[in-house]
């Protein structure tokens, strides 16, 4: 009895399609952390250290997310770079900017909607974001063409 329900379980989890996230960043540490973190929150990831890493993983695969690390590659435009390919990709992925620096050291700075700031303590905030940034998407990919009048 106990077989047959962990194999209509298995069976259940394998039937279920879970969102893919690529994550781009340049450190180790942050990077498995935060591949870790979203694993636990039922994302599939793939990981990319580099810019051209993350552009191979792009071409090669179809994202519902990518994530990319504000200074991968030692500077913010090399992240917007990896993001814009991203976004001309034809399955139009979402996508978002993540930290991994202090909140207090851009006091006063307003962060914007697609930029996320990784800590311990706000690991619901950052599955919440994700989710968001994967529904956007989704709605964005299906919402209804306007009647014409």
């Amino acid at each position: 009895m106990d077989e047959f329900r962990t194999r209509g379980r298995n069976a259940e989890v394998s039937s279920l399609e879970l969102a893919r996230v690529l994550l781009v960043h340049g450190e180790l540490a942050p990077r498995l952390t935060l591949q870790t973190i979203l694993r636990a929150g039922g994302y599939l990831v793939d990981a990319a250290a580099t810019p051209a890493e993350a552009i191979n993983k792009l071409d090669e695969s179809c994202y519902d997310l990518v994530l990319s690390d504000s200074g991968v590659g030692n500077t913010a435009s090399t992240a917007r770079n990896v993001l814009a390919y991203a976004r001309i990709k034809d399955y139009h992925p979402a996508t978002g900017v993540i930290t991994s620096s202090n909140p207090g050291a851009k006091a006063g700075a307003r962060q914007s909607n697609h930029e996320i700031s990784i800590h311990t303590e706000n690991v619901p905030v950052l599955l919440g974001k994700v989710a968001e940034l994967i529904g956007m998407r989704a709605t964005r990919r299906y919402r209804p063409l306007r009647q014409a009048v």
